[in-house]
Order: structure tokens, then sequence, then C-alpha cells
């Protein structure tokens, strides 16, 4: 197996299992999104793989949680429940494009925080398009409807990014993926 294959798998499989970690019970928001969006941003060798590995992952693990979990708020077979999301995923990659060039604690930290601000702000435009009135009492209702919400946004991003970014440390320093080249 080759290094860049090897890293690959490891990192799509950690990317894989934090979006089936969406099927485990969890506070509202408490969700990997971001830290998927930051990690392939980081890690994945190519940009195009950066964007669609998570939202693969994302993609698929949404098609499970709306057609079974939330299958009772549908009517017939959901592909996308809230667009929105995915054009969320899409600004945090473009953000560990930008901020995560050197990985490191405080990069990954600041990170996360702007992750977590910009999912906040685009899936909830997102939500006052959809079902509220358009104006800007309507665009602030909404927001402000969010605000109880974003503290799990950020704590999932926060923990998410630490099991993804610290998982990736640990198998790099114990040999269990290879080193990317220079």
């Amino acid at each position: 197996m080759s290094q860049s294959t090897s890293r690959f798998s490891f990192v799509a499989g950690l990317i894989a299992f934090a979006a089936l970690s969406r099927l485990l019970p969890h506070p509202p928001n408490f969700a990997p999104i971001g830290a998927m969006a930051l990690f392939g941003a980081a890690y994945l060798p190519k940009k195009w793989l950066a964007v669609v590995v998570p939202f693969v992952a994302l993609w698929i693990s949404g098609l499970i949680i709306d057609n079974t979990l939330m299958a009772q708020w549908y009517d017939g077979f959901v592909w996308f429940s809230n667009p929105w999301v995915y054009v969320a995923m899409l600004g945090v990659v473009a953000l560990g494009w930008l901020t995560l060039r050197k990985v490191t604690l405080t990069n990954v930290v600041g990170s996360a925080l702007g992750a977590s601000g910009l999912f906040f702000i685009i899936s909830n435009f997102g939500v006052w398009l959809g079902y509220y009135p358009k104006t800007i009492a309507g665009l602030t209702a909404c927001y402000a409807a969010a605000v109880p919400f974003f503290q799990y946004t950020l704590l999932g991003d926060l923990f998410f990014c630490g099991v993804l970014f610290g998982a990736y440390e640990v198998a790099l320093r114990r040999g269990w993926v290879l080193a990317p080249s220079k």
C-alpha cells in the first residue's frame, strides 16, 4: 500500500466514523460536521477530496437519519433535508484551507471556533429563507431562536476536532499511518 493510500484510507475512515457518530443520541447540534470539514481540509491530499469525502460522509449519514430516525417528519424518501448544511460545510472546508496550512493546537482550536460561527451564520440563513418572514425582523428572529443551539455547535466542533486531529496525531506518532512526504 502506498503512503498516500494508507494516509487517505485512515483520514477517510476517521471522517466516516465521525459521520456515523451522528446516529448516536446527542444534544441538538452537537455534531461532527465542522470537524469533518476542517479535518478533510487539513489532511486530504487534494482539494476536491477535501470537499467530496466529508460531503459524502455527511450525505450518507443524513440519508440514514432522515429516512429512519426522522422519517416521521417527512413525506416519502428524503435525499437532502437541508441543503444549507452542505453549503455551510463547503464554507468550513474553505476556512480549513486558509487556516490549517500548518496544523497546530492553536490553529485547530481557532479554526473550530471559526467553523462554528460560519456554520451558524450560513445554516441559519437557510432556515430564515425557508421558515421565517423575509424581513429584517424575520432574520433577527431566526438568528435569535438559534442562539441557544450555538453552544452545542461550538462544543461539538471542539470535541470532534479533538477526536479527529488527536486520533490522527496518535496514529502518526505510533506509526499506524505514514507521515506526509515533504
